[in-house]
């Protein structure tokens, strides 16, 4: 919460004249927080282990391996030639693999 220095700081006696009324709505202001509802819809597009998907569609699009890719064949991920840390008996590994 941004404070503001510039303002006249109550005094004792300032604090005794505020009212039941003023305090009780400063503090109900104060304990009001908003709902995330982000959370919610993220929770509504989960699905739990054994639930039927056989309906259901992808909407990925694969790719074919690329000319300057390779599969990892320790963990069978594609990778950029970038990550090629060697070759164990003509068998290329990625650098996580290595």
């Amino acid at each position: 919460m941004a404070t503001d220095y510039d303002t006249p700081r109550k005094t004792d006696d300032d604090v005794d004249n505020d009212s039941l009324e003023e305090l009780k709505a400063r503090r109900s202001d104060k304990a009001t927080s908003a709902v995330d509802v982000d959370d919610f819809d993220a929770a509504e597009g989960m699905e739990l282990p054994g639930a039927d998907l056989s309906n259901e569609e992808l909407a990925v699009r694969v790719l074919p391996k690329q000319a300057d890719e390779f599969t990892c064949m320790s963990c069978f991920l594609v990778h950029h030639r970038s990550q090629l840390a060697r070759e164990k008996n003509g068998q290329p590994i990625c650098v996580d693999c290595d």
